[in-house]
């Protein structure tokens, strides 16, 4: 899996891919090329699952951004429930414990102060739920099937998805190394979003094969019939 991600950004006419998504991610900063890029990531994982062995180009700029208009709202919608519902446990038991005083009030409150490092572990389930609802709706080409979890589940819970996590967390360090050489130069520093383009269409790619082959595993599974005897 890692290897095929690896050497997925480079298949095919990949010089002009990498320019034109180097430039996106140069500019990402704007809120139209950010969007334009989370719509390329969703075209890949829309390929990967489609069983298609080379990456997707830029065309159709209108249902990019549709696409990936939708990607950010499913990425929204993940991220912000959860941290709403986390941040009012964390202060609701903070004011409580300060509102009460004494020994009583100040456990809770310590309980509220503690709860705050639980922002780690929320944040490693959104990154790796996130990919999941991203590809489902790439397959199904609807925003619900990014938050059905009777699909996503047994993704979620497979060991190719597992790997797909954090296969990505490896390439972000090795990424993050890179980068740090590169900046020390101006012609270097340039070629940082070119870097972070191309890991990104291998992240999403390896969390798009882990999709296919966890539903395919699933599928197989599903319809098969027991011997009888």
């Amino acid at each position: 899996m890692l290897e095929d991600g690896l050497s997925y950004p480079v298949r095919g006419d990949w010089v002009g891919r990498i320019l034109i998504g180097g430039g996106l991610a140069f500019l990402s900063a704007l809120l139209f090329p950010a969007i334009l890029l989370t719509g390329y990531w969703i075209r890949v994982l829309e390929k990967t699952v489609a069983g298609d062995e080379n990456p997707p180009e830029f065309t159709e700029w209108g249902d990019l951004f549709v696409k990936g208009l939708a990607g950010t709202v499913i990425g929204l919608a993940y991220a912000i429930v959860p941290t709403i519902i986390y941040s009012v446990v964390v202060f609701g038991l903070i004011g409580v414990g300060l509102g009460l005083g004494g020994d009583g009030g100040g456990l809770i409150a310590g309980i509220g102060f503690m709860t705050v490092f639980a922002s780690i572990p929320l944040l490693l389930i959104i990154y790796y739920i996130v990919p999941a609802g991203l590809t489902n709706y790439a397959r199904e080409g609807s925003i619900s099937a990014a938050f059905d979890m009777s699909a996503i589940k047994p993704v979620l819970l497979s060991t190719d998805y597992l790997l797909a996590a954090l296969f990505p967390m490896a390439v972000a360090f090795v990424l993050m190394i890179v980068n740090s050489a590169l900046i020390f130069t101006v012609v270097g520093a340039l070629l940082v979003p070119f870097v972070g383009f191309y890991a990104n269409v291998a992240i999403f790619r390896m969390f798009g094969h882990a999709f296919a082959t966890a539903t395919t595993t699933g599928t197989s599974r599903s319809t098969s019939t027991p011997t009888s005897f």
